[in-house]
Parts: C-alpha cells; structure tokens; sequence
C-alpha cells in the first residue's frame, strides 16, 4: 500500500488512451490512494464519468461552475488537500494549454491555480507525428522547464494503426512512477549497476545447472534505485520477472557472460550491488551435442572449473575506476560467520547476509547487514520494503 493517505487529483483529457485511466485509476486505490477524477469536454467523448465515479468511488468533477462545491470554486478546493495531480491521458491541446498558462475549463484552471509545492505529471498520448511536432516538443521543454514531470511516452502500435513515439504508459508503469515521486531523492545524479537472478552453467545444448534464483530482491534493490533517481543498469540471469519501468536490462546466461557485461561497465558507476546467485563453478567439458543415456547405465563424467568472481574483480578494480561495492551472500548455515568472512575476503564495505533457502522465490525476506562497525538486521519484510532500506543504508554509508 505504497499510496496510502495520498489524494490524487486524476485528470483526463481527450483520447482513446482514456480507457487506460479507469485501469490506472483501480491501480492508484489498490496501493491505498484516494483518487478525486476531473474530466475534460474531451475526455467525455472516450469514456463517462459514470465509470470513473464506480472506480473511484468519489464524484466525477467537469465543470468549473460545479454547484457542489460550497464556495462554488471548485479549481481551487479540489487541490488544497492533493498530494499530486495527474493528468492521464494528456493530449497535445492540454500540453499546450500547460504550457501557455491557459485557463479555460476546470482541469487547465485547477492545474494554474494549484499551490507551488504540489507536484504535477503528465502522461501524454498522441499520434507519432503529434508528438514529434516541433510546437509539441517545444512545449515539452516548456513543461519540464517549469517542473511539470512527464511520464513517457512510450514507442509502440498506437490506435490510429502507425507505430512510434506517442503511446501512454501503461497502468502498471504509471503507478510505478507516482509512487517513485514520492520516495527520496537521495541517489540523483548518480548511476548504479546491479546483477539480479541465478546464473545457468550449460552440460550440453538443453541441459545445464542453475539455482532457485527467483531474481525478486535484486529486481526490488534496481526499481528502488531507481525511485531514490539513480541511473540503474540490471545485468539479470535467466528470470520470469519484467524490469522495473526506467531501468536498462542486459540479460545474460552463465557466470562468465555476467563477469565480462559487469566489468565493461563497471568504470564509470557510483554504486555497484551484486545479488545475483552466481554459479561458483561451471561444467569445463561441456558437451556440443545432448548427451545420451547408453543401454550399459554409464554416467557423463563432469568435470568443472572455477568461474569467475564477479565482486571481487569489480572490488579491486583501481580506486578511481572502482564504485562503492555491495555483496551479497545466500547462505545455509552460519550466517553471521561466513557473511563476515565473505565480506572480508573480498574487501568490500558492505555486504548483505541472507539465508538462501529462506528467500529464494518468495516475496518476503530479512537481511543483515556487514560492515567494518560490525553487523545490523533489517527485519522480515516484502523485498521492495527492505530494498528501498538498503538503498538508504548505501546512502548513508556514502555520506
């Protein structure tokens, strides 16, 4: 419930993407917010206030003459006790609106008249070519210029039947988004490399070793860098997990893909987080055809070889290549011993302990954290909830 006690004042203006707003406005009250809906002339023409009264569960505001509100104001009232407005869909004409400070129906006059501090977002929807307008541009400039923030566009298929720029966010990304709006701010400017999920070694073409990786809390670690306004590159093994909105994914298969895509980009980064499950060992006599039983019962003879370690070559890389480093271990048994030995052993400043099988794809874990000060818990919590802990532990750390 990331939105709980938050009061989104959610416009729409006109455009097909009007069908996405009665899902986002279902995402916005699942996380706990109150939504207050405000519609154009135009959006009445996609889709009726009727739906976004049911959704919201609140009365659907179009008018600025709106007799129910008491002072007859209704640009002013609905916005004192907002947290943020959000204008989805947000056509051309409305960005043009924004932009020249026009005030001519109740969506463009509450967005004129509200208070400095309340944060504004827009999520524009338009054909390619609109968007790609030059007055369009211009106007986005203007918006960001004046500390509008613009969720998207997105490149895809559009409803018109061309394909580009132009697309709202879907639901799911513009939740994410409002909901990083309100988290700190405390990694802006700096640029953060995570490696996420379980490393698969190959015995031959379609069989090969892995673990129970899930890749959730290293997923968690990249979407809460990314809210703190990180820059974050994931470099992920094999997942079933989309990548958090805003954040680059690189995917790779085996130990040694993840080392050399980690230490191509390790120069440069602020921050680097390893919590993949990388394989200690890969199968050096890996065959190139399937490996067959025989009728005698003979097994294949594996013999493996050492992989690389990916923290600890980041660790020593020279000190004005080197990030801060984080390591993580999964252990078994004797947490407290190894994960300090570990993280001595690889000469990084802060490592994160966790028991493995406790963790491995679930949505819930605890975490103790290793430095030179000793060890500290961060209790059972969902792995974005602790990921966003650790995020402020590493900022702490950083000063």
């Amino acid at each position: 419930m990331d939105l709980t006690g938050k009061k989104i004042v959610l416009g729409l203006t006109g455009g097909i993407a009007c069908y996405k707003a009665a899902e986002f406005t279902r995402a916005l009250i699942k996380a706990g917010a109150t939504v207050q809906v405000v519609m154009t002339q135009g959006a009445l023409q996609f889709i009726t206030p009727i739906t976004m009264q049911g959704l919201s569960g609140l009365p659907v505001f179009t008018d600025q003459w709106d007799a129910r509100i008491g002072n007859n104001m209704p640009h002013i009232d609905l916005t004192r006790d907002a947290d943020a407005i959000v204008i989805a869909p947000c056509s051309t004409d409305f960005m043009a609106k924004l932009a020249h400070g026009v005030c001519d129906d109740l969506l463009s006059t509450l967005c004129v008249a509200r208070q400095a501090t309340l944060p504004l977002m827009i999520a524009p929807a338009m054909n390619v070519e609109m968007w790609q307008n030059p007055a369009t541009q211009r106007n986005a400039r203007q918006l960001r210029e004046d500390g509008v923030r613009l969720l998207g566009p997105a490149a895809g298929e559009q409803a018109c039947g061309e394909v580009g720029l132009g697309r709202m966010l879907e639901a799911d990304q513009l939740l994410e988004e409002v909901i990083a709006a309100f988290q700190p701010k405390t990694l802006t400017g700096k640029h953060v490399l995570l490696t996420a999920g379980p490393t698969f070694e190959a015995i031959d073409p379609v069989r090969g070793i892995t673990n129970l990786s899930s890749g959730k809390m290293g997923y968690a670690i990249a979407r809460a860098a990314r809210e703190a306004g990180a820059e974050v590159l994931l470099v992920s093994g094999p997942t079933a997990l989309p990548p958090p909105y805003g954040v680059r994914r690189i995917d790779v298969l085996s130990a040694q893909q993840m080392h050399d895509v980690v230490l191509s980009h390790a120069a440069g980064q602020d921050i680097f987080v390893a919590v993949a499950a990388v394989a200690d060992w890969y199968v050096a006599n890996a065959s190139d055809q399937k490996l067959k039983k025989n009728a005698d019962g003979d097994t294949p003879e594996l013999v493996f070889a050492q992989n690389p370690d990916i923290l600890a070559a980041v660790a020593s890389l020279p000190l004005h290549q080197r990030p801060y480093c984080v390591g993580f271990a999964a252990e078994s048994e004797n947490l407290l011993e190894y994960a300090e030995a570990k993280r001595q052993r690889k000469n990084v400043p802060l490592l994160v302990g966790n028991i493995g099988h406790d963790t491995f794809g679930k949505d819930e874990n605890q975490l103790v954290l290793f430095d030179v000060k000793g060890h500290s818990s961060l209790p059972r919590a969902n792995k974005l909830q602790l990921a966003r802990q650790l995020i402020a532990e590493i900022v702490s750390r950083l000063g």
